[in-house]
This record gives structure tokens, sequence and C-alpha cells, in this order.
């Protein structure tokens, strides 16, 4: 099978491809690299001309006194003169409906491309859309990336980039991209979720992660146990990372001798690996159901993760709490009970990152999750 995944988030559509060539196919990954993280693409695509020093403020200040996104043009022309070429796929997968990061309208106008040139077009439910945004705006969620926003609107700000999801023109986005697919597939809750009953919906496959590249390191005895809060400036309010901070600088008083406490801020992925493989716990991500992709190849490496590990979660995969990674809840003080029981009863971060390394080969394995994709590409 001829295979077109265009773009990424966290090494998602890396992983699926890197399981589809092991099954045989044939897979072309078009993306942007995901930002600072700087993954792999076939063809990547980014705003270079309007990331000068001068342009680059010149391109802001159009920004906000028209509403134009001069990096997004670039974005598009790029898109454009590369997509022409790219014909006669057998399937077609976008990450997003708004896959190619550039405004609704241009969007469009690049998907009929695509749908002209090439058979099968599949949306993957992943990262902000309308659907999903539209479902946490309603507080159909317990609690969701918008929490903060509802608890503090002044951070309307922060919101802005997130929030456009919902206007008029996203939603024609959203509409006409589900009209035009084929089916619609989720990575995980927190987007299986706010689609289950629509149309064109074929479910959830759970995230493909590449066990055979991530191994288990062999354990190291040191005297300290190693915390690592990696942060995403552009996320870090929606991923909840002032409450880890509000929970680290308590623990880390309580237990100045046994903990050494690792802050990183954007680090591209080769960094941050390295630094994933070096912790015992990581701080992923608070305002979430399901794991997101960060958390699972950290589970792979078999360490413990504060995540999302909801009760949905555990029904769906029949496990009981605290086994494989620890529900991350928007509370200070459960955050540091979490912490502080682990740090005085290490055996648990033995058992929890056996465990969790246990539950990516049993339900992220790349190579039969790519088995999955295909299964359903082809009904």
């Amino acid at each position: 099978m001829k295979i077109l995944l265009i773009g990424e988030y966290s090494n998602l559509h890396n992983s699926l491809k890197q399981g589809l060539v092991k099954n045989g196919h044939n897979v072309v990954l078009l993306g942007n690299g995901d930002g600072f993280k700087n993954y792999d693409a076939d063809i990547l695509i980014k705003s270079s001309f309007f990331e000068k020093k001068l342009l680059k403020k010149i391109a802001k200040i159009v920004d906000r006194f028209t509403g134009i996104s001069l990096n997004e043009i670039e974005l598009f022309i790029r898109s454009l003169f590369k997509i022409k070429t790219l014909k006669e796929f057998d399937v077609v997968q976008l990450i997003n409906e708004r896959a190619f990061k550039t405004s609704p309208r241009m969007e469009k106008i690049l998907l009929k491309q695509l749908v002209q040139n090439n058979k099968k077009i599949f949306l993957l439910a992943c990262g902000i859309d309308n659907n999903s945004l539209k479902y946490a705006i309603e507080k159909k969620f317990r609690y969701s990336i918008l929490t903060p926003y509802f608890e503090n609107s002044s951070q309307k700000k922060e919101y802005k980039q997130t929030l456009k999801y919902l206007s008029p023109g996203y939603l024609r986005l959203s509409k006409y991209v589900r009209n035009i697919v084929s089916g619609i597939i989720s990575s995980d809750l927190d987007y299986h979720i706010p689609y289950l009953g629509t149309e064109k919906y074929l479910g959830m496959i759970p995230n493909p992660v590449n066990i055979d590249k991530l191994k288990k390191p062999y354990p190291v005895k040191r005297n300290q146990i190693h915390i690592l809060h990696a942060i995403n400036s552009k996320n870090k309010i929606k991923k909840g990372n002032k409450i880890f901070e509000k929970s680290l600088s308590i623990v880390e008083k309580k237990y100045s001798d046994k903990i050494k406490v690792v802050r990183t801020i954007d680090n591209p992925y080769s960094s941050h690996i390295k630094n994933v493989e070096d912790c015992d716990i990581l701080l992923d991500q608070v305002y979430a159901y399901d794991q997101g992709y960060n958390a699972l190849e950290a589970m792979a490496l078999g360490k413990v993760v504060f995540t999302g590990a909801e009760v949905e979660w555990a029904k769906y995969y029949k496990i009981k709490e605290d086994m494989v990674a620890i529900n991350a809840l928007p509370d200070v003080s459960k955050i540091v009970d979490k912490l502080s029981w682990l740090i005085e009863n290490p055996i648990h971060l033995e058992n929890i990152s056996k465990n969790a390394r246990k539950f990516i080969e049993e339900h992220h394995n790349y190579k039969n999750i790519a088995l999955k994709y295909v299964a359903n590409w082809e009904k």
C-alpha cells in the first residue's frame, strides 16, 4: 500500500510510519518537524523566510494589526508546490483538521488538491480541533485543557490560539474535512470521547510506540530519585505545569537529600529523550484523561509518569490505579501525596516501571498498531 502521512505531533506519525514500513508498506511523511521538537520528515515544510530576525518582527506586527499570518502564507505556498507532486496514494492521513498549519481557507485549497490527486483521505483526531474543543467548552469533561481558562478568564490572551478553533472559519473547515474523508480515527480517550456517535467515526486506535527503538535502560543504582519536569512553553498552562511546579517546590523542601529535580524548557526531541532515559519520574501533564505521546515514550522506557490515567482509561484497559502510571489530578496536595508515596517507598517505582513497559508492549506496539490502521483504511 502507498501511504502519505501529513503532519506530526510528538513523534506519532513517525512511529506509525516505522510500523507500516516494517509491515511492507511504502510510506511518505510530510511535516514541519513539530516546532522546536524537530522530528524527522521525508518532506519537511517549515516557515523559514519569516523566521529571520527582522522579518519575524515584521510578520508579528502584520499579524497583530491585520490578523494576516505571513508565516501561514509561506507554509501554504511551500505546501502547495509539494502536494501537487504527491499523487496516486492509496491512503492519505491527516494528523489533524489543520494538518498544514495554515488558515482554514488555505487548508481547504490544499486539501482539494489532495482529494483530486489521491484515493482515500482519513482524519486522525489528534490535537485541538473544533469538535474536541466544543466538547471541552461545554464542560462535558470533569476537567480539560480549558480548566485554567474557566478558573481565570484573564488568561484569554494565552488561549487565543486555542479558542480560534471555535470560530466560524474553523467550524467550516471542520465540516469540510469531515465531508471529504472516508473515516475518522482517534489516537486516545481525550479525542475518542468527544467523537463518540460522530458520523464516519471508526473508533480509537492507541498511539503507536516503537518499542524496538525505545528500550528500557538497565537500572542504575544511585542515592537519589531523579524527577524530570519537561516544559513546552507554549502549552504550559494547558498542560498544568504550574501545578507541577507548586508540587515540586513542596517536595524539594521535604526530601532535599532524596531527590534531584531536572527542569527543561522547549528541548529538541533528541535532547529530551536522553533526559527521559536518565530520570525515574516524569511529570507530563495534568489536564488529560489518557496518556499523550510524550508520556507513552517515557513509559516504554520504564519511567513512572504523572499524566492522564483517569478512571475511564483504567476501565478501558482494565487496569488498577497506580499500577501503570500515576493519574495527575489538578490538585497540588494530591500530586505531593503521590510523589511522597513514591519517594518514601522506592519499591513502587520499580513495580510501576515494569508494568509501564509491559503495558506499552501489549497495547502500543507500533507494528501491531500499524496493522490496525491498515485494517481500518481498507474497510
